[in-house]
């Protein structure tokens, strides 16, 4: 009567006929969502042991079904009603908390570099990590999964882990990447900065690191947080963490108070001029995305130059710039402080965070 996320993680990537029936109202659905799948707004009547609550359905079972809510009990409900009827049906244990951590990759194609990329995807929750490999070797950017799908991939792909790097605190998930240098016995990497409490390499701009036969060149960009940096892959693509995004920017003000904020558009609108000078064919490969992302295997990357097509703030004034950010500021992350102080204290709580980081993600402005 039930599949777990990894399950359901499997059958999609795979590409197996199934049917992912989200039964929550219009407006959560709305804030995050399984790619591909079909809703029907019936969780008040499924709470109200309304039999008829999926009445409107129109299912042709051809194909399994899983039903979806919030943390997995209104979708009981729904696949008991549908199992009544005759159609095989399965509920998600842990609803869309759970599938915070469901994650899908895609390969990267780096013009005229001997690196391959792999971009790890959360898609239930929006966060993109990076696998970067030449030679046998690999680093791994914004690690947001267990440490253990990145030692699997990197294996699979014939690799040694020699570096992990971050581009900045993150405010929105719990870092891995501590642990996975830990678990790789390799040393962590991290902008120059006295935010955290353990100890890592401190890196600046200008510095480089070698994968194989690759580079990796840090650009300081302050602006989303004071250490902010991006990671240039040969001069053909950059890693942006969450200063530039497909069609938007970093947020200025978590952690901050309103002049902080103000004084951090700012050095954001300067980082983001000094990427306007990168060739316009460089590869954008961002830390997030504000969309659930598909089991396509379809990287989440543009071009420079159509990103700068898309982000119109970009080419605002400086002072059009700040005060256009600041009036577009979104609702903070949930959990957001929490989540930063222990990023800070390099700790990952024991046992279930998916309360902790569930909820979409919200560290872009359009």
């Amino acid at each position: 009567t039930a599949i777990s996320v990894d399950e359901l993680r499997t059958m999609l990537e795979a590409g197996q006929a199934v049917t992912v029936l989200d039964v929550r109202t219009a407006e959560d659905r709305a804030e995050w969502a399984i790619p591909g799948s079909r809703h029907i707004d019936a969780y008040a009547a499924l709470k109200a042991g309304d039999p008829a609550a999926l009445d409107a359905l129109d299912l042709d079972g051809s194909a399994a079904v899983v039903t979806v809510c919030g943390a997995g009990k209104a979708s009981l409900m729904a696949a008991e009603i549908l199992r009544a009827q005759g159609i095989e049906t399965r509920s998600l244990t842990g609803g869309m908390k759970a599938w915070s951590l469901a994650w899908n990759t895609a390969t990267v194609s780096v013009p005229a570099s001997s690196a391959t990329v792999i971009q790890v995807r959360r898609t239930g929750k929006g966060c993109l990590s990076y696998l970067v490999g030449a030679d046998g070797e690999a680093a791994v950017i914004d690690a947001s999964l267990d440490p253990a799908v990145y030692l699997d991939l990197a294996a699979q792909q014939g690799w040694t882990i020699r570096h992990v790097l971050d581009t900045h605190v993150h405010a929105d998930h719990l870092s891995r990447s501590r642990s996975l240098a830990e678990h790789a016995g390799v040393t962590l990497h991290l902008p120059e900065s006295e935010r955290v409490a353990y100890g890592f390499a401190a890196i600046r701009d200008g510095d480089t690191i070698s994968v194989g036969g690759v580079t990796l060149t840090v650009i300081h960009t302050p602006g989303h947080t004071a250490e902010s940096s991006c990671y240039f892959l040969d001069g053909r693509a950059l890693f942006t963490g969450d200063t530039l995004f497909l069609a938007g920017v970093g947020r200025p003000d978590l952690e901050a108070s309103a002049e902080e904020a103000r004084t951090r558009a700012r050095l954001l609108y300067r980082s983001l001029q000094r990427l306007t000078d990168l060739p316009p064919e460089t590869l954008i490969l961002p830390g997030h995305t504000s969309e659930p992302v598909p089991f396509d295997g379809q990287p989440v990357s543009a071009p420079l130059r159509r990103v700068l097509s898309r982000v119109e703030t970009m080419r605002l004034s400086e002072t059009e710039f700040v005060e256009t950010i600041l009036g577009r500021i979104p609702p903070t992350p949930p959990n957001h402080a929490l989540i930063v102080e222990l990023n800070e204290a390099g700790e990952t709580p024991e046992g279930d965070v998916t309360d902790l980081e569930a909820g979409a993600n919200r560290c872009a402005i359009s």
